[in-house]
């Protein structure tokens, strides 16, 4: 697990080659799912009295975080979503209720984030490699991705088996929400 990382450092954005447009509706939308993530965290820290539950919060937080000011650094302000509220919002909703009904749910919640975290990173490194550019931004991208990783397979290990059909549809609504902030937040 990633508990002593160190920051990641994006190039400045003077010294990139244009960022194409499909690049930045991208990295608009990794941008507001890491703040969704932060607030995901935040909510679970707000609500959870679990101890093991909480630790698990504060790490992951900490790595959001990092992965939000990298995006910070790679995304200026003009460019980023203008639902960023919005996002803040429900990322710590999507934290606090599964919160108040214990570890389960907080892990099984992670599990269908992180899921659709993986596979949306992985969406843009196989546009990023098939276009051959930006190799820099590839890079920051796919450590991004493989620390989501590890916060599913940790989520996931800690849940301790497959979810009952009520956490199971709650893991579907999850993954669909995520799915279509990554669509409004490209747009908008």
């Amino acid at each position: 697990m990633t508990h002593d990382r160190k920051p990641l450092i994006a190039p400045p954005l003077a010294s990139l080659p244009p960022i194409p447009d499909w690049l930045v509706r991208e990295l608009r939308s990794d941008h507001a799912g890491e703040t969704g993530a932060v607030m995901i965290y935040r909510g679970i820290l707000a609500v959870s009295r679990d101890a093991g539950v909480r630790d698990f919060a504060a790490r992951h937080r900490a790595t959001e975080q990092g992965h939000l000011e990298l995006l910070d650094q790679l995304l200026p302000p003009a460019q980023r979503s203008r639902l960023l509220p919005i996002w803040k919002v429900a990322g710590f909703l999507t934290g606090a209720l599964p919160a108040l009904f214990g570890p389960r749910a907080v892990h099984v919640t992670i599990d269908a984030v992180e899921s659709f975290v993986d596979h949306h990173y992985q969406q843009q490194l196989d546009r990023l490699d098939a276009e051959g550019i930006h190799p820099e931004i590839r890079a920051l991208l796919a450590i991004c991705q493989a620390e989501e990783v590890e916060h599913r397979d940790e989520a996931r290990e800690l849940a301790g088996g497959p979810p009952g059909a009520l956490l199971r549809l709650w893991g579907r609504i999850v993954g669909s929400g995520s799915a279509a902030a990554v669509v409004a937040a490209k747009r908008v």
